[in-house]
């Protein structure tokens, strides 16, 4: 419940040093400092000969697939389009396909699944940031009328997967490729690990509500209110029919299933806070209200189903 506290704390601070301060501008940086704090330490044990595990568990591997990137972005649309709000719908989209996230590996240890395999999906599913990215422009593209929003050329998603991907994806890579050559260093990262992740996440945190256009969420209480009570009861049913969903998709006594079936309960949600950074002027600042929802549930979530059915484990 630290992680709770932390996300509620640096969100309190940010927010009201933008209130007092008039906010920051975003800055791409925020992607770089989340790749490297967040991200690149993940891929110290991502390793190059595991490659082979794909073809190994390409059923596993497929299955996972269809749930991450077909079943739960088709349920968050369903949820969505009952919201009657943009930003709510497409926050809850892109929490929807983004598998994964910092404490996954976390959840994959407890429970005795296959860590290597796990450490492979986690890679497998940041190369797929990009086509995330793509999937929440198509969503875009073809709800913005529903919802009667407004979406074009100048608002498009899809232009920031090149940076995203760059940022994001092939500069930790890249530098975890050469910090895993400096043994001390690789210690010492691993050693502070924990607090390191939670450093960064306070820091994205603090900066994204603390940005200019976060500051719009006191108007979105004075004027709307009942969208905060909205997106929680969202993102409630989503992790609802998300947990049943791979309950009953996944075989629990497969070591690999085990690891796909934490990859399909845990969602990136820092790495969705980041992305929604230079989205707000898209979708709205109501994209905020899933994912601040999301860390609500998904940390009690996972350590009430890794006590039920990994306790053994």
């Amino acid at each position: 419940m630290q992680l709770i506290f932390i996300v509620i704390l640096g969100a309190t601070l940010g927010f009201t040093y933008g209130t007092i301060n008039f906010g920051f501008v975003f800055s791409s940086n925020i992607c770089l400092f989340a790749g490297l704090t967040l991200i690149m330490p993940s891929l110290f044990n991502v390793k190059l000969r595991d490659i082979k595990l794909v073809w190994t568990y390409k059923n596993v591997l497929f299955k996972g697939f269809l749930v991450n990137f077909i079943a739960l972005p088709l349920i968050a649309i369903g949820i969505g389009m009952t919201t009657n709000d943009f930003g709510i719908a497409s926050g809850l989209f892109l929490v929807s396909v983004l598998s994964g996230g910092g404490m996954v590996m976390q959840w994959i240890k407890k429970s005795g699944a296959d860590t290597s395999f796990g450490f492979l999906l986690l890679f497998i599913n940041l190369v797929f940031v990009s086509v995330s990215l793509l999937m929440l422009h198509n969503f875009a593209l073809y709800s913005a009328q529903y919802f009667e929003a407004s979406y074009g050329v100048e608002k498009d998603m899809s232009r920031y997967a090149d940076i995203v991907l760059l940022l994001l994806i092939v500069i930790p890579f890249a530098v975890s490729r050469i910090v895993i050559l400096i043994q001390p260093l690789v210690d010492f990262i691993e050693k502070y690990r924990k607090y390191i992740s939670n450093f960064s996440i306070f820091v994205i945190l603090f900066f994204l509500f603390g940005l200019q256009s976060s500051q719009h969420l006191v108007d979105l209480y004075d004027f709307e209110p009942e969208l905060f009570l909205h997106a929680f009861v969202a993102v409630f049913v989503f992790y609802a029919l998300t947990t049943m969903l791979s309950l009953l998709v996944y075989n629990l006594n497969s070591a690999q299933e085990k690891a796909t079936f934490w990859h399909s309960i845990t969602r990136y949600l820092t790495l969705a806070l980041v992305i929604s950074s230079f989205s707000l002027g898209t979708f709205g600042v109501s994209m905020l209200l899933p994912i601040m929802f999301a860390y609500l549930i998904q940390i009690p979530l996972s350590t009430y189903l890794e006590s039920k059915l990994f306790a053994k484990s």
